[in-house]
């Protein structure tokens, strides 16, 4: 997802413009693009994260890439930044109960609702300055993960 933890989402996204993929993988993972340890770098960056923010930095970094640059870059130029993150984090739902439609080759809903609301999840988290950094790398996955299956909880009991 793009970045919005430590300045205005809007200096980072165009700082990204001149950074290629491969360079922002790097910088996610600590690794190239496709090295050994790649996966290993992602999980335990992303899980152990201080905020459900800077999770979303270290989750899956090709495809926050992309988002970052194609969904929520442009759709900063015409909204809030607040706005434009949740709206990001829908559309890949969107993207994923798409790919799932396909696979099962009936109509999907789960993933955009529920990454709608890991979005607004992310924003009131800045809004509200919540950082859990301080505490060992296990409780901050019990964190993480506590975030992200409650938000699929939700999910799963209003749909």
């Amino acid at each position: 997802m793009p970045d919005t933890q430590t300045s205005p989402p809007v200096r980072k996204s165009k700082k990204r413009q001149g950074v290629t993929l491969a360079q922002y993988v790097q910088h996610r993972n600590g690794v190239p693009l496709g090295a050994a340890g790649s996966l290993q770098n992602m999980f335990y960056r992303s899980l152990g994260a201080g905020s459900f923010a800077e999770f979303w930095q270290y989750w899956n970094p090709i495809w926050g890439y992309a988002l970052g640059r194609y969904v929520y870059a442009p759709l900063r130029r015409i909204l809030p930044a607040a706005l434009a993150l949740i709206l990001t984090f829908a559309i890949s739902g969107a993207v994923h109960d798409a790919a799932a439609t396909l696979v099962r080759r009936s109509v999907a809903f789960l993933f955009t609702p529920w990454f709608f609301l890991m979005g607004v999840v992310v924003i009131v988290g800045q809004a509200l300055r919540i950082d859990y950094s301080h505490r060992s790398w296990g409780g901050r996955v019990a964190i993480n993960l506590t975030y992200i299956l409650s938000c699929l909880l939700m999910t799963l009991l209003a749909f």
